[in-house]
């Protein structure tokens, strides 16, 4: 009775759920779900950074079922993943920080290039629509690799 039922959403798209009372504060949640991690993690409500840890999740007008964004930020001493832990995305040499999201943009501009070294080698196998697919993409995942990247 009088307990809240938290949904905790990972930037990797996970969700654990935490159950809290009104009355706890934003610190307590924390250390509730993330026990010697406190200061890392970045709790997001509403669009607002939950920054006050003696704030209340009542006064925050946390209610049951309600969905808090999580964020691990890395600090001096951090150097995991943020949680919870994802599994292994690949083969890794020790000491590079690759993932199988890294690899991706090279992986499609490798793909692209390929396409247009036969599109421009072997034009009578490409009809008109597919010539023009073929831009569409390059001009899409261009516009997707600098919006990636320009950050």
């Amino acid at each position: 009775p009088g307990l809240i039922k938290i949904r905790l959403k990972f930037l990797n798209d996970t969700e654990e759920v935490a159950v809290a009372r009104p009355e706890d504060t934003v610190g307590i949640l924390k250390s509730k779900c993330f026990p010697g991690q406190e200061s890392q993690m970045k709790l997001i409500y509403r669009g607002q950074l939950l920054q006050d840890q003696a704030r209340t999740l009542r006064s925050l007008r946390i209610t049951d079922n309600c969905v808090i964004h999580c964020h691990r930020s890395r600090g001096a001493g951090a150097a995991a993943p943020a949680l919870p832990e994802p599994g292994p995305a690949g083969p890794a040499a020790p000491g590079l920080p690759l993932a199988g999201g890294t690899l991706m943009v090279p992986t499609v501009m490798v793909v692209l290039a390929l396409g247009w070294y036969f599109r421009i080698n072997y034009r009578q196998l490409f009809t008109a629509p597919a010539t023009v697919s073929l831009i569409g993409v390059t001009v899409l995942v261009t516009f997707l690799a600098f919006g990636l990247y320009g950050q």
